[in-house]
């Protein structure tokens, strides 16, 4: 994981997924903006919601509810999309909201026990402890598969 870190810390942006809190370096992501009309792409991925235009540029968006296997719900006024560089590609993720900008100190952080980690959640990186909250890091470089991300980068090409 890349780590905006120094030896006190590491500074996260924190969002929810439901209940659960999440955090992810802040060096993975380029912005967070409101959720903005998506444009639907046939064929696509089931956990791909389409399209959004940014800056004069076309980028896919995941729901990331979808890519981590958790139930549908309702986008709510809170709703975001964090815009973030994986593997190269600009990609939107959905979220159900952006909490804060928040640094932690490194002696938090804590990995997961083996018995919840899967091949496919290589993504999970580990788990802070702030407390009484527990924040779920991610690690949005190994969210997709080299598959998926050029699978990505053609649903880009065949709308732009």
């Amino acid at each position: 994981m890349a780590v905006a870190n120094s030896v006190e810390g590491i500074q996260l942006v924190t969002f929810n997924l439901g209940a659960e809190e999440y955090g992810i370096d802040i060096v993975q992501v380029q912005e967070v903006i409101c959720l903005v009309n998506i444009v639907s792409v046939p064929n696509a991925p089931h956990f791909v919601e389409g399209v959004i235009e940014l800056r004069s540029k076309v980028i896919p968006v995941i729901n990331l509810r979808k890519r981590l296997g958790m139930p549908e719900e309702e986008k709510t006024r809170n709703s975001r999309i964090i815009v973030a560089d994986i593997g190269g590609e600009t990609i939107g993720l959905i979220v159900d909201s952006v909490s804060e900008v928040l640094r932690i100190p490194l002696k938090t952080l804590q990995p997961l026990p083996e018995v919840a980690v899967t091949v496919d959640s290589q993504f999970l990186k580990g788990v802070a402890r702030l407390d009484d909250r527990l924040i779920i890091l991610l690690d949005f470089s190994e969210l997709l598969s080299r598959d998926e991300i050029r699978e990505l980068g053609s649903v880009e090409d065949g709308v732009a």
